[in-house]
């Protein structure tokens, strides 16, 4: 006769939950006899039931229970440690090893009571198994990703993939023409189509494949984080570096110095992707970077997240006869996608447009390109003077590297010309005394810069998961928001949960404006040689809001979380 859910003893974790109030008695009993009719553990049930939160769980097991409890979104997963424990018994046991630490593994359980888990891990690798407790959510989807990881790194290309890589076409490969790779590196060139492939199916912006001196590892950069994709056999390392270089039309047999690249995967007739690709010498082996750079990517501004006021800000000096247009942030920003959604619009049969680029990342039809190359004397500067004899209406510049360049951007802007630009500042104001400290005159800088937009980019919550979080008012004043924010009924705060459909609880990236147009007050303060501190000042004075204050407008508008935003404005 079946024992009903009502008379079921409760032990361990269960009982402490309904002990601490945290689930009925009744509840508890009915997902114990599930869990167990499923064969799914406990926590597991309730936590994917929604009968209580992950956080919660791990919170009052490990206070319980006296086990640690750390947050798997910290911890980078080792292939080689996962490879101790066999694929099922981490999937039955619902069970991680993480890292290993001489005779201890430890593992990451949501229910430390699961002592036949640790048991079995024991055993099967031969180090006394040591829990740490981690969200049972999270705990689900690291799990995944890491055997994963695992298959990715002992398989350098299955049959599986051959459909897909069949379609791959490189451009001027020069495969056959290289002595030091032959038919019996046909892996590595597997690999290596994969690696490109699985690089746009996952959104990623970068690939990095890092030698070190006993292991290799080849990492994602996806929504601006980087993630490790696999770990391929440190003998191949070397010989996947001069595919890439083989592909990207380098020099295989110069390993000393740094050299630049570029590969173009043709996946159909009409649809190319571009890599550029970066090497440099380290100790162990050559690091090879390869960027992701989609050619036909075109977004709106309205897409970019500028707020309606910077929008207008934005269009309203992008379409001034002459002036300066800048925009500056760290690398990896946008700064490029912002110029480049600018000149979009610009780019019309009557208006001429040159830009000087290092290098030159998307291929813009009707624009007049110029790639920057040092070694044959081809600079910033020549390029702008070649530009002012060819009778520019709009003339973009990469970056403003030094005083040469700077000064005649300068006097183009002052002669008619409409000049954009981008520099390496960490705000707006900051950009006016960096041009003074290049050397350029002031009164040069004040009459010719119209408008600054400093960016950077968050990662974007995904919409699908998110959850709202209880943070105190004194938290919330402490990070930047006003008593009236704090006070508001409809403020809600998001913090990221996680699901398939994303990565970690984010999906994407949303762009973080200060957009300061030039004042005449400003004006008259880059003249006396004020410093970026008073031009900030007189910003918000004019009610410009800086970086910080925009992301917290993402905030409250659900779009970033507090964490992400912290970590890209925080000073």
């Amino acid at each position: 006769m079946a024992v009903s859910s009502a008379n079921v003893p409760l032990t361990g974790l269960a009982r402490k939950l309904v002990m601490d109030g945290l689930l009925e008695q009744k509840v508890a009993q009915q997902a114990w006899t599930e869990s167990s009719r499923e064969k799914v553990p406990f926590v597991s049930h309730v936590v994917g039931k929604g009968l209580i939160k992950g956080h919660v769980v791990a919170q009052i097991a490990a206070e319980e229970f006296g086990v640690p409890l750390i947050d798997l979104n910290a911890v980078d997963i080792d292939p080689d440690v996962t490879k101790l424990v066999q694929e099922k018994l981490i999937r039955d046991h619902h069970a991680l090893p993480l890292y290993k630490r001489g005779t201890r593994l430890y593992v990451a359980v949501s229910d430390p009571t699961n002592l036949q888990a640790l048991d079995e891990m024991k055993f099967a690798s031969g180090a006394q198994a040591e829990p740490v407790i981690v969200e049972d959510d999270k705990l689900v989807r690291i799990i995944d990703k890491a055997l994963e990881a695992v298959d990715t790194s002992m398989n350098m290309g299955g049959e599986d993939d051959l459909e897909e890589l069949e379609g791959l076409e490189v451009a001027e490969d020069r495969m056959d023409d290289d002595p030091n790779l032959d038919v019996d590196d046909a892996p590595v060139v597997k690999f290596v189509n994969k690696l490109l492939l699985d690089c746009m199916k996952k959104g990623a912006s970068d690939i990095h494949i890092e030698p070190y001196e006993k292991f290799c590892r080849v990492r994602l950069r996806i929504d601006g984080v980087l993630q490790e994709v696999a770990k391929p056999p440190l003998a191949l390392s070397n010989k996947i570096t001069a595919r890439i270089k083989v592909m990207a039309r380098l020099d295989v047999s110069e390993r000393r110095v740094p050299q630049d690249g570029r590969i173009k995967l043709k996946l159909s007739k009409t649809k190319a992707i571009d890599f550029r690709v970066s090497t440099c010498p380290t100790l162990f082996g050559e690091k090879t970077v390869m960027r992701l750079l989609d050619s036909s990517m075109s977004i709106p501004l309205e897409a970019l997240g500028y707020e309606a006021y910077q929008l207008e800000v934005f269009m309203r000096n992008l379409n001034k006869p002459y002036g300066m247009f800048l925009v500056t942030g760290p690398t990896g920003s946008g700064k490029t996608v912002s110029l480049y959604s600018g000149i979009h619009l610009l780019n019309k049969p009557e208006i001429n447009i040159s830009t000087a680029e290092d290098p030159v990342e998307i291929n813009l039809p009707g624009v007049n390109q110029v790639q920057i190359d040092e070694r044959t004397g081809m600079t910033f500067e020549k390029a702008l003077k070649a530009f002012l004899r060819q009778d520019p209406d709009i003339i973009l510049v990469g970056e403003i590297r030094d005083l040469q360049t700077g000064n005649i951007a300068i006097k183009a802007a002052q002669t008619g010309h409409m000049v954009m630009a981008t520099l390496h500042t960490n705000d707006a104001p900051q950009t006016l005394t960096r041009m003074v400290d290049m050397g350029v005159k002031p009164y040069a800088i004040a009459t010719a810069v119209n408008v600054i937009t400093a960016q950077r980019l968050g990662r974007r919550l995904c919409g699908n998961c998110k959850e709202p979080m209880d943070v105190p008012k004194k938290a919330l004043i402490k990070e930047g928001f006003s008593e009236a924010d704090v006070e508001d009924a409809n403020l809600r705060i998001f913090h990221p949960k996680g699901c398939d459909q994303c990565t970690s609880g984010y999906k994407g990236r949303v762009g973080i404006y200060q957009v300061m147009e030039v004042s005449e007050e400003m004006e008259r303060m880059v003249m006396e040689g004020r410093n970026a501190i008073d031009i900030a000042d007189q910003a918000r004075r004019e009610k410009i809001p800086d970086i910080r204050q925009s992301a917290l407008k993402k905030v409250k508008d659900g779009l970033l979380s507090i964490e992400e935003m912290n970590r890209v404005t925080q000073e």
